[in-house]
């Protein structure tokens, strides 16, 4: 039998050797990425593997796919399902996105901290909004989402073995090889010819739009391993002739702790792509629609933390606004260096970073009694403090890579009200809860902390 964890684990590798494949790029930003952390751990040594082990960060992979309605979502939500992977967080692309970026998204991943350690796979997954009047008017709409209703990305048979998967944690080996080589496929890119005209229509509102609703098909837009120094793979990459886009978006690089989310990108590539022109012929083409990202992770930040990250990027905004040409990645270093906590003890003193606790094997041993607040008991030495790796992801820098790899800003008319989307809406139209990531890493210290109450004795619940 195959467990969830190991279908998790198969199906992110088998994901990744076919994206290399079709994206031979990827290939070398897996490589570069590997090179990198392989020295980063010889010069840091146990430092570097502080936010996760060198074999879970090398082996971490994230993926994006695009759906386009409501059924698709809940058809790749009980895939992902069947890999122990739940929906957490909701993000709305369209208005953190100055260029049209018509989706709302939300990301599959596993929530438990065991599974997590074991393979740590992650789908951003982001699904149109034909409904929004901004960017699709009515006659649009109604072509576009007959086009979607008429099409099929999910073979019945992949859905039937992984609500199986689900329901039973399991698969017997020749079920999780069937199951494996159709969720496989269905990411791969299709060779069926895209109808120029129709694509080309969505292209004139957003690229996005075209790449989710111009095919008859899904696909891996980009799949992310993670890095332990993003700063240096990013002047490495530029150095082997690969273009990366402008900026690494997320908190600058600066002498502090890492905190939430780093990521950047190889810029959009022109892959051939067979046209079905209007009278029916066939011509060969090229589209720009799937690129290589790359992500360096830090330590997940409290909803105080991270109004403060979003307080410091809106006056990072602000002083980019009032000094045009000065180097943004300067003035965001800056602003860090006065707003920011220079370390994980004031991170965690000040309640803005999310931390597990565990009783110190070297605690004091002398009769006396532990304090009662969980800072002194970190001050005092009677417990140790470990951050929370963020296992989540940054709208406004989601958007950043989005438009980054966009060939045009698209249209929108932002004169008319844009629909509402919120997370309850996606719980419903997916049929399960899309899981709020702060709670859940409060929940996880907050077990930590119950643990170290119960290891010294104390009988009262610490502050």
């Amino acid at each position: 039998m195959i467990s969830q964890w190991q279908l998790r684990a198969a199906f992110a590798a088998r994901l990744s050797d076919m994206y290399g494949r079709e994206v031979p790029a990827y290939t070398t930003l897996v490589d570069v990425s590997r090179e990198v952390n392989e020295d980063v751990l010889r010069a840091r040594g146990a430092d570097a593997e502080r936010l996760g082990s060198i074999g879970r960060v090398t082996a971490e992979r994230h993926g994006a796919i695009r759906v386009g309605t409501p059924q698709e979502l809940r058809q790749v939500a009980r895939v992902f399902g069947a890999l122990g992977m739940h929906p957490v967080g909701f993000y709305d692309l369209r208005e953190a996105a100055a260029s049209a970026v018509p989706v709302i998204s939300t990301a599959f991943r596993p929530v438990d901290g065991e599974e997590l350690a074991r393979n740590p796979f992650r789908v951003f997954t982001s699904m149109l909004t034909p409904a929004d009047p901004r960017f699709f008017d009515a006659d649009l709409r109604s072509r576009l989402e007959a086009f979607l209703a008429g099409r099929e990305l999910f073979p019945p048979e992949l859905l039937v073995l992984a609500d199986r998967a689900e329901a039973e944690q399991e698969l017997p080996d020749a079920d999780a090889e069937r199951f494996l080589e159709l969720a496989v496929a269905a990411f791969e890119l299709s060779t069926e010819p895209i109808d120029k005209a129709w694509y080309e229509t969505l292209e004139q509102v957003s690229a996005v739009a075209a790449d989710i609703g111009g095919v008859r098909s899904t696909h891996i837009n980009h799949l992310t391993p993670r890095v332990l120094d993003i700063d240096e793979l990013y002047r490495r990459m530029t150095e082997r002739g690969i273009e990366m886009i402008d900026t690494i978006q997320g908190p600058p690089s600066w002498k502090g702790p890492d905190v939430l989310l780093r990521q950047t990108s190889f810029r959009a590539l022109a892959e051939p792509r067979a046209l079905r022109t209007p009278d029916g012929s066939v011509i060969n083409g090229a589209l720009r629609v799937r690129f290589g990202e790359v992500e360096a992770r830090g330590i997940a930040l409290t909803r105080t933390g991270r109004a403060l990250y979003d307080r410091l990027l809106g006056l990072i905004d602000q002083q980019a606004a009032g000094h045009p040409g000065t180097d943004r990645g300067e003035l965001a270093r800056t602003v860090w260096e006065q707003h920011m906590p220079g370390s994980e003890h004031e991170l965690a003193a000040q309640g803005l970073a999310y931390f597990t606790y565990r009783a110190a094997p070297d605690r004091p041993r002398d009769g006396s009694r532990p304090p009662t607040r969980v800072a002194d008991l970190v001050e005092q030495g009677w417990a140790r403090a470990e951050p929370i790796v963020y296992e989540d992801f940054l709208p406004r820098s989601a958007a950043g890579i989005f438009q980054s790899n966009l060939s045009g800003e698209g249209s929108r008319n932002n004169d008319l009200a844009g629909t509402a989307y919120d997370s309850a809406w996606l719980s419903g139209a997916m049929g399960r809860d899309v899981l709020d990531p702060f709670a859940l890493y409060e929940q996880q210290q907050n077990r930590s902390v119950a643990q170290v109450a119960r290891d010294l004795g104390l009988d009262g619940a610490l502050d």
